[in-house]
């Protein structure tokens, strides 16, 4: 009786606590495989670095989908991780680092990224002697990874002047040691290094300070994991704002004495005899022994080649929303800039936004941005049109084809966000080869490495 007893409690224990730990499970893993099924219909994948998950080594514990800011990437299902959600990943790598058993690693989306890739070293170094390039524009996406090259190319760089110097190289009058070319993360990174390591640089921007970050619309989240800025330390919040960001920038520029040449663009590097490049830009001409290119891989905005887009009201970037009220304006476009620009301006005063996609629906856009678009749209405070493309931009109005229909829209400015051409033609002209590149185990390095 006493040993009936004893399995009746057990059994009563089970259903319980394991029946509805299960029935979570059940449901939990339905939901996955209903966006698993969703996730087919993007069929491009991953579109850079990406987690490769070792099934016979996962324990199926879901940290790494608890850890991925970006949504519904990753799920657990059958008791093993996997990518539900390709399209949407762009690469954090806090999966890797969360998983307790080391059984993700960070790869690229295919063996190689194209011929249109620069040709490095391990050490960032380009064709060109003593030419490198570091962040986006070297095939690695996120802040993260610019700062991180930043810091270890002047490393690189402080080493071989060390060399020299040790050899009884002489200085050269008027000649830096370091032209660091752009002002973005990588090349804040690598300015700010090269001060700490007490080495002459000159630092051009084409724009503003900050690079792309800089142009991103108010409150975009731009960094999730931390990083190790030079003349700071460890930054340690996981999500901030461009303005976080910015302000953060600012602060070590003030403590730092950073100088900045902005507004002024770089047209050709030579090298000479003397193993010495000439730097020349819109407003002079520079020498450096060695060249860090930290530009980016945006480039020159690509435009839509219609009628009247050369009007002053059609811009390619969004700096401040808060400056448009009460106006009849077009975004163009279906990426995370496009719907991010979109909803800032829907949100000031008197703006009446239309957002026009080619495609039927979004399908690279991140998971937050899915729900708050989503959100706009059924509060009425913008129209997406989809299958829609401007044909004709003017002065007051703009000609919209949707499914082969022409519609007339009033309108007051247009917004383009269609991506950008690759400043290859730049990288050709001063001697630099491009070619196809199998990045995984960069990709890994910086994934686990910094």
């Amino acid at each position: 009786m006493e040993s009936f007893l004893i399995f009746l409690v057990f059994v009563i224990l089970v259903f319980v606590t394991v029946i509805p730990y299960m029935k979570i499970v059940k449901k939990k893993e339905a939901k996955a495989r209903e966006a698993a099924e969703k996730g087919k219909l993007h069929t491009s994948g991953p579109q850079a670095q990406h987690p490769y998950i070792h099934i016979d080594q996962c324990i199926g514990c879901g940290a790494c989908v608890d850890a991925c800011p970006e949504g519904d990437v990753l799920a657990v299902i059958a008791g093993k991780a996997a990518i539900i959600n390709g399209h949407k990943c762009i690469g954090h790598s806090l999966c890797a680092e969360e998983c307790p058993v080391g059984a993700i690693d960070i790869v690229m989306a295919k063996p190689s990224i194209g011929a249109d890739m620069p040709s490095l070293s391990a050490e960032f170094e380009t064709n060109v002697e003593n030419m490198f390039i570091i962040g986006e524009l070297g095939g690695l996406a996120l802040i993260k990874n610019a700062v991180n090259q930043g810091r270890d190319c002047v490393d690189i760089i402080a080493n071989r002047i060390a060399a020299q110097n040790d050899g009884g190289a002489p200085k050269q009058e008027g000649v830096a040691e370091i032209c660091i070319v752009g002002a973005g993360p990588g090349g804040i990174s690598a300015s700010l290094r090269a001060i700490e390591k007490g080495i002459s640089y000159v630092t051009l921007e084409q724009d503003e300070v900050g690079g792309t970050v800089a142009k991103y619309p108010r409150q975009k989240l731009v960094m999730t994991s931390p990083v190790e800025f030079p003349m700071h330390g460890k930054f340690k919040k996981l999500e901030l704002s461009k303005e976080d960001l910015i302000e953060f920038w600012n602060e070590i520029f003030r403590k730092s004495k950073l100088e900045v040449k902005t507004f002024e663009r770089v047209d050709t590097i030579v090298k000479d005899g003397d193993g010495v490049f000439n730097v020349t830009t819109t407003k002079g001409t520079y020498k450096a022994r060695y060249i860090v290119l930290a530009l980016g891989r945006r480039g020159t905005p690509r435009k839509l080649d219609v009628k009247g887009e050369e009007q002053p009201k059609v811009m390619y970037s969004l700096i401040e929303a808060d400056h448009y009220t009460n106006a009849n304006i077009l975004v163009v476009g279906g990426g995370d800039s496009a719907v991010e620009a979109a909803m800032g301006l829907a949100h000031q005063k008197g703006n009446k936004v239309t957002l026009s996609y080619r495609k039927e629906t979004f399908s690279r856009i991140k998971e937050r941005n899915t729900q708050r678009i989503n959100e706009c749209i059924n509060n009425n405070m913008l129209d997406v049109v989809f299958n829609s493309s401007p044909v004709e931009i003017r002065e007051k109005d703009v000609l919209l084809e949707v499914d082969g229909i022409t519609r007339e829209l009033p309108n007051d400015y247009v917004w383009v966000f269609a991506g950008g051409i690759p400043p290859n033609a730049f990288l050709q002209k001063v001697g630099i080869q491009l070619g196809q590149r199998d990045m995984t185990k960069e990709v890994q390095a910086e994934a686990k490495g910094k």
